[in-house]
């Protein structure tokens, strides 16, 4: 691949609905692909919170990512996707209560891995949470890597194997990169994906331009890395 320097992020327009859902067919193979209508409806409640990734002169879609604003005080942390997401159409899009962006979705071409993608993604998303001067950003990190030692390790204990670095997440280790901190373990988030077994971390990263102790107060700390928990002290 060329330079990663040819990579922009752009927000979403009509004209990439059609490559968003070619990409999502080849990452997500027993799960239904984003759809005109979902995306239509991502772009009119919140045009500014969807990014694709756009690679060289070709302008080919090799990214992208798609969020919302939540009151997280309506929802319980181990709600599923399709309650966090309306059902992927977003309708639930709170911007007058909501101290949260929500992350339903961020996916790379998965011929394009480790090529900085991910990063850009995910550099417009934290931009996006300062702008809009959010709180924190959530999501729910879907355990793709779980199936696989599913027969050895409980889900919290893959979790807590992922977070000290001696299990590699797909997902989950590249957002612990990005400064997000595991809150709990969620069954039943993606019910029908079987990588994941159904299974998800909750994942959070604060907005540090905002955030203060009492904000901090009660924050999980189980899924902490041991060194930072104990400097964070009992939750």
């Amino acid at each position: 691949m060329p330079p990663t320097e040819e990579v922009m992020v752009r927000n979403t327009t009509p004209r990439d609905f059609a490559a968003i859902t070619d990409l999502c067919r080849r990452i997500y193979s027993d799960t239904p692909p984003w759809n005109a209508a979902q995306l239509s409806s991502h772009l009119r409640l919140f045009p500014e919170g969807q990014f694709v990734s756009i690679h060289g002169k070709s302008q080919t879609v090799v990214g992208m990512c798609a969020s919302l604003i939540v009151d997280w005080a309506d929802y319980d942390t181990l709600d599923s996707w399709e309650q966090f997401t309306a059902d992927g159409m977003f309708t639930n899009h709170d911007p007058e209560h909501g101290r949260t962006l929500y992350g339903a979705e961020a996916i790379v071409d998965p011929s394009l891995q480790h090529h900085g993608i991910g990063d850009k993604l995910y550099e417009a998303r934290r931009a996006l949470a300062e702008s809009h001067k959010l709180l924190r950003i959530r999501a729910g990190s879907r355990l793709c890597g779980y199936a696989r030692c599913s027969r050895e390790l409980s889900p919290e204990s893959y979790v807590a194997e992922v977070v000290e670095g001696r299990e590699h997440d797909p997902t989950l280790s590249f957002q612990l990169q990005q400064g997000f901190h595991v809150l709990a373990v969620v069954p039943h988030y993606l019910s029908d994906d079987p990588e994941s077994l159904g299974y998800a971390a909750v994942i959070e990263w604060v907005n540090p331009l905002l955030i203060r102790p009492e904000h901090l107060a009660g924050r999980p700390t189980r899924f902490m890395r041991r060194a930072f928990a104990r400097e964070a002290g009992p939750a």
